[in-house]
């Protein structure tokens, strides 16, 4: 007696309903995307901002003289930052380029002494947000010169 073998597969039709599943459960995933990756992006921008202070702060402490952080383009943190080398302002130190996707309000520049100290007796402080973000960041600098970042509006 001959076996028959059969063939077993997805139907079309049962096909067509999981990928219909998938298409309605990513659709409704999207959104909550969208506002992970605008979460992310502040943070990244922030902590990138955070970075470059410290580092100007290093940098002051290191070689003794005043180093600043200047955006790129006055007034506008978001076309990017830069420390420029006081020795030799023709080279900087660090230059960030410009920064899509969020807001960056914050002070003209940040001075820091030979000391690690900020220059002035305000405490200068960024606020970073961006479009469908939940949450804004805060990064300040007290007057001692440590800087500081936290998950809140400044």
């Amino acid at each position: 007696m001959e076996r028959l073998l059969r063939q077993q597969a997805f139907t079309l039709v049962e096909l067509v309903t999981v990928v219909a599943i998938v298409a309605i459960l990513a659709a409704m995933a999207a959104p909550s995307f969208s506002t992970m990756i605008a979460n992310q992006r502040a943070r990244a921008a922030a902590t990138d901002l955070h970075t470059a202070l410290i580092k100007a702060r290093s940098e002051a402490i290191k070689r003794n003289t005043s180093v600043s952080l200047v955006p790129n383009v006055a007034n506008d943190w978001q076309s990017g930052w830069k420390i420029p080398n006081p020795s030799n302002p023709a080279l900087d130190i660090e230059d960030k380029a410009a920064v899509s996707g969020v807001t960056i309000t914050g002070p003209v520049s940040v001075i820091f002494q030979s000391s690690g100290r900020i220059k002035g007796s305000t405490t200068p402080s960024f606020e970073v947000s961006a479009p469908r973000a939940t949450k804004r960041w805060c990064g300040s600098v007290d007057l001692s010169g440590r800087p500081y970042l936290k998950a809140s509006s400044c």
